[in-house]
């Protein structure tokens, strides 16, 4: 059996956790003894996935939340504390990606973008970083993406935010102490929802048809996550790429 002392009784703190990624991790991290808080926009999928963890004995809670709301992200947080009485990681995952070139304007899709992928990771180490201060212990893990490491046409918006939380992840650590730890997550192409917030049909077929041939289960990239989660306190992965073995 898989040793589970790094993350036993860790309260976990995770958005966009009905689908993808998040909902990957939430399954393995409470298979692993975490107790899992989820976060995410659709309540139904939420209070199916909460109620299948608790079915095979997984501790766990959880409250609607849209990261483009800052007083939800606090209220996650503070559900955390109020249940289990401390915070041990916050995933920061919930994300969009509506891509398109820039000459179709799709400004409201940059905005969501902006919204979702940057200020949602922002309102969540706002949340979280006191919390984390006062107790003394405390680990931030973003989910960013390759996209921000190979830059392609469509991508300029959704790459330029997660490169910008890149960059936030990377201070965040050096100012962060000798107590906080911050990993940064960069999954290639795993099989999502992501595609559903596209709004352009040409692209959107094109990256579905992409993600069929070579996207890697979500179950990778939550296995990375826990990685980085079981690591004594003193060991911090600052980084993970992690992509299909064929995406170039």
């Amino acid at each position: 059996m898989h040793d589970s002392s790094g993350i036993k009784d860790k309260v976990v703190v995770i958005t966009g956790a009905s689908s993808g990624i998040g909902e990957a991790t939430a399954l393995l991290l409470a298979e692993r003894r975490a107790k899992v808080v989820l976060g995410a926009r659709g309540p139904e999928r939420l209070e199916t996935l909460a109620a299948r963890i608790a079915a095979s004995g997984g501790e766990v809670a959880y409250a609607r939340t849209d990261v483009q709301r800052r007083e939800d992200v606090s209220n996650l947080v503070g559900l955390a504390i109020e249940r289990y009485g401390k915070l041990d990681v916050l995933i920061n995952n919930a994300g969009v990606a509506p891509i398109s070139l820039l000459d179709e304007l799709r400004v409201d899709d940059w905005e969501e973008m902006i919204d979702v992928n940057l200020k949602g990771v922002l309102y969540g180490i706002a949340a979280a970083l006191p919390v984390f201060r006062r107790q003394n212990f405390g680990h931030f893990v973003n989910v960013i993406s390759t996209a921000g490491l190979q830059i392609v046409p469509t991508m300029a918006v959704y790459a330029g935010t997660k490169n910008a939380v890149r960059t936030i992840t990377e201070t965040l650590r050096q100012e962060a102490g000798a107590k906080l730890r911050v990993t940064g997550i960069s999954p290639g192409f795993v099989q999502t929802n992501l595609t559903t917030s596209m709004s352009d049909p040409g692209v959107k077929a094109q990256i579905a048809e992409r993600m069929e041939k070579m996207a890697i289960p979500p179950a990778a990239i939550a296995r990375a996550i826990a990685f980085a989660i079981e690591q004594p306190a003193e060991v911090d992965v600052n980084e993970i790429v992690i992509r299909p073995t064929a995406q170039t």
